[in-house]
């Protein structure tokens, strides 16, 4: 049977959808990974991807492999973590997936405080306008807005965080949200929102979004230039200097978010001690973000 190596590099092809995002997760070239996955699809008997200038899409039987592979290889890291003891910290490589707000404006921090504490660690962080796919392990864990309604999952809350209304300080700001008919509106792409939790806009929108982008930093930077007004996390404003909150007290929302784990891992104990430093940080992160930028305000106020 195919040796486990090539595995790895079946998994991480099938994860990545094209041999140029796998190479640099696995420290390989596109050419030795083509040769790789010939190699495996030979020993098989059979195409496990199907190949096109977009990338490479699982077939059938690739399908149900990587469904079986990701099962081995959650075994094999179990198995790994057994001889780890908590006073040697955490080790080996860890990946979240995470909506690009969190991935942007949270967990760059959160994480390079985690693998200063464990410089054997390598955490990798995983950005999509989508939900993370923990069933064929595209991560280790995921934070979501919404908890998942089904599959075999461990789901913890870590912490609230709010979103206001928000433009360019050198726009007129309005009065009232009446004042707002008329003005372009910075948002999602409507047909692309993947959670009804990130449908911020409402009645907003009733005359289209204007300016949209599928990721929270364009939308800011598109808020930056002048380009509307948008419903903003409040833990991603101080990163985005020129824009500022409006008609804090008319409309303000409030969202969560959830850590997401295969049920099976709870049995491991180097990604349980890893998943409660990430919550932990992530909920101090945005209660030093959200302060900070209260501060701002009360600072900007007094001035005025």
């Amino acid at each position: 049977m195919q040796n486990w190596d090539d595995m790895r590099v079946f998994l991480a092809v099938a994860r990545a959808e094209s041999l140029s995002a796998a190479a640099p997760v696995l420290k390989l070239d596109p050419a030795t990974l083509s040769r790789r996955i010939a190699r495996l699809e030979a020993a098989v008997g059979a195409a496990l991807f199907v190949k096109s200038p977009q990338g490479y899409a699982l077939t059938d039987l690739g399908g149900r492999m990587m469904d079986q592979a990701a099962q081995a290889e959650t075994a094999l890291t179990r198995a790994a973590d057994v001889g780890q003891s908590p006073s040697s910290g955490i080790n080996g490589q860890i990946r979240i997936g995470a909506p690009d707000g969190c991935a942007n404006f949270l967990l760059p921090q959160v994480c390079a405080a985690i693998q200063a504490a464990n410089p054997d660690l390598e955490v990798q962080i995983l950005a999509l306008p989508r939900v993370v796919n923990l069933s064929r392990r595209e991560a280790d864990m995921a934070v979501t807005v919404s908890p998942p309604q089904t599959g075999r999952l461990t789901v913890q809350k870590i912490t609230d965080y709010r979103l206001h209304l928000a433009q360019a300080e050198a726009l007129p700001t309005p009065a009232s949200l009446a004042d707002l008919k008329g003005r372009a509106v910075v948002g999602y792409i409507p047909d692309m929102i993947f959670d009804s939790a990130l449908d911020y806009l409402g009645p907003l929108a009733a005359d289209g979004v204007q300016m949209a982008s599928n990721s929270v930093s364009v939308q800011l930077q598109m808020l930056r230039a002048g380009a509307g007004i948008g419903v903003a996390h409040d833990f991603a404003l101080p990163f985005a200097p020129g824009v500022r909150r409006v008609l804090v007290d008319q409309l303000s929302l409030v969202r969560s978010f959830y850590l997401v784990r295969h049920t099976a891992d709870r049995r491991s104990d180097r990604l349980r001690r890893f998943a409660d430093a990430l919550m932990a940080g992530l909920r101090d992160e945005v209660a030093r973000l959200e302060a900070s930028l209260c501060a701002a305000s009360v600072a900007d106020q007094l001035t005025s």
